[in-house]
């Protein structure tokens, strides 16, 4: 799983037969095809800003309502990336290095807030109570939506962990918290940072949750002056500053990180990991990851639940759900999701593949280029998108197509995170065999790497799934006229307090949510079982 939640594009090992040869033309070109994708709406973006005269720039930019902006998604950004750092670890630590009663069950529902939209929740807590609709409510639900990206990859870490490290450290005389300073820390640091660098990019690029906390950042001011002026101008402007500081928060990560290498030289004979006796802690500790359980699944679901079993006179506003409704909503999101599953995935097969088994400076150009769309935020590529159909793509505006080519720009790099893994995986020895035997390189690809690959494959559909069928922001701005879909009727149901209204959209889209990411793990377990078969 921490694959799945990568920060970023990882060095890849060139395979020794291919290092040097040359790519196929074909492959190189369906390659670029996915870098150039992604660059466009951005491009667009900047272009749309630069239109712009000087003095009015100045003017929209330098407006009080812009400091305000400023501060508020900063300010937000760092204090929740902070928690979920703080929370994450912790709870990595007593999952892994401790005998923690039901340690295996703890660590399932540790993991499953990751498939609760944070706009999910913030329904869930707005209708608990109003008064959450302030900067700490804000902090409280995006922490408890975004802490297990911090988590899992922690946790992977803590389990592949050289334990030999931490039994030196004990007999030289350190202490447990000594120990977790000086020695364990520093090799938690990727994977903590990664961990990190997601829950700013995803808080950056928050807009749903936001909007129904009544909490203003810049994301929730670009919509507002979309909706103002339809022709985006003031909007590509304020993106693009959103854009800036995505960068910034990029370029900092990776002066952190630095070039440091954390890898073992010799992986010898695999251990245990050291768990250590929690003694009298042990029961405040269980009640802490109780307290965790039920901030972060037990008041979603449990007030879903609520909801579903109101009248309509119980909501602010009457709930009168239509089934016709309920239904083609669900109809659409699943219709879209996996329309977007089965687009970008092969999209990213010849990327993964040209870096896998071709390695060049290019490839490594398109990755990066590729995974910028996981540093800007949805709603400015949305935006662009939008924009850029109005002006150049006008039979494809607000059209179904439109909105699917969307996801695909968006989720490239949640798909190729996992397609390049499963290629990893594969044997080049099967390749070079297939070769010999008088196979095309294409005969190759989809006669013996695509089958090897197959549970890598299906884990990158699934997860391209979650996050389409969960998907507000480009949805809002590109969905056709009168197609609904579960998140955005959630969401107009909660903006105008109509939360039994919203039940039965939250209920239906936790649902398919938390059953597909149950699909996701089953995959990608497989896909690590026939890696170590192989």
């Amino acid at each position: 799983m921490s694959e799945a939640v990568s920060a970023g594009p990882p060095a890849v090992t060139p395979a020794p037969a291919r290092a040097h040869s040359r790519a196929p033309r074909g492959l190189f070109a369906a390659a670029a095809l996915s870098a150039l994708l992604v660059l466009l709406p951005i491009a667009f973006t900047f272009w749309r800003a630069a239109s712009f005269g000087i003095g009015e720039a100045v003017d929209l930019i330098f407006r009080p309502l812009v400091g305000e902006l400023l501060v508020n998604t900063v300010l937000i950004t760092v204090s929740t990336t902070v928690v979920c750092a703080i929370v994450g670890t912790a709870a990595a630590w007593f999952v892994e290095r401790t005998h923690l009663p039901g340690r295996r069950i703890w660590a399932v529902l540790t993991a499953a807030p990751l498939a609760m939209p944070a706009f999910i929740s913030s329904y869930a807590w707005v209708s608990l109570s109003l008064d959450l609709q302030d900067f700490n409510g804000a902090l409280l639900v995006l922490s408890s939506a975004y802490f297990p990206l911090v988590y899992l990859p922690v946790a992977a870490a803590l389990r592949s962990m050289d334990p030999a490290l931490e039994e030196s450290a004990r007999a030289l005389g350190c202490n447990r918290w000594t120990t977790f300073i000086r020695v364990v820390l520093p090799q938690l640091r990727p994977a903590l940072l990664g961990g990190m660098l997601l829950v700013a990019l995803g808080v950056l690029s928050e807009f749903g949750a936001f909007t129904l906390l009544r909490f203003h950042t810049f994301t929730t001011q670009i919509y507002a002056e979309y909706r103002t002026s339809f022709d985006g101008g003031g909007a590509s402007l304020l993106a693009c500053l959103l854009i800036v500081i995505c960068l910034i928060v990029l370029a900092f990560e990776f002066r952190v990180r630095g070039a440091a290498r954390y890898e073992r030289v010799d992986r010898g004979t695999r251990r245990a990991v050291l768990r250590y006796d929690l003694g009298a802690w042990r029961w405040i500790v269980v009640a802490g990851f109780a307290a965790l359980a039920i901030a972060t699944l037990g008041v979603p679901l449990g007030m879903i639940g609520y909801w579903l079993t109101q009248p309509g006179a119980a909501a602010v506003t009457p709930a009168d759900v239509s089934p016709e409704l309920l239904f083609n909503a669900t109809i659409s999101s699943l219709g879209f999701g996996l329309a977007a599953a089965l687009l970008t995935t092969p999209l990213v097969v010849p990327l993964a593949f040209l870096l896998v088994r071709y390695p060049t400076r290019f490839a490594t150009l398109f990755e990066r280029t590729v995974f910028l769309a996981q540093g800007i935020p949805g709603l400015v590529i949305a935006l662009a998108i939008v924009s850029l159909a109005v002006h150049a793509l006008q039979p494809l505006y607000q059209s179904a197509t439109l909105l699917v080519i969307a996801y695909a720009m968006l989720f490239m790099p949640v798909a190729l995170v996992s397609v390049r893994a499963a290629f990893m995986q594969a044997q080049p020895r099967l390749e070079e065999t297939a070769r010999a035997l008088g196979l095309t390189w294409s005969q190759t690809l989809f006669r013996v790497v695509l089958p090897l690959a197959g549970p890598g494959l299906g884990a990158a559909a699934a997860m391209v799934f979650i996050s389409v069928v969960t998907e507000l922001n480009a949805t809002l701005l590109l969905s056709p006229i009168d197609t609904q879909t579960l998140a955005t009727q959630v969401w107009a149901d909660t903006s105008t307090m109509a939360f039994a209204a919203a039940a039965p959209y939250a209920a239906l889209l936790t649902g398919i949510s938390l059953f597909a990411s149950g699909l996701l793990f089953a995959l990608l377990g497989k896909s690590a079982l026939l890696g170590e078969r192989s």
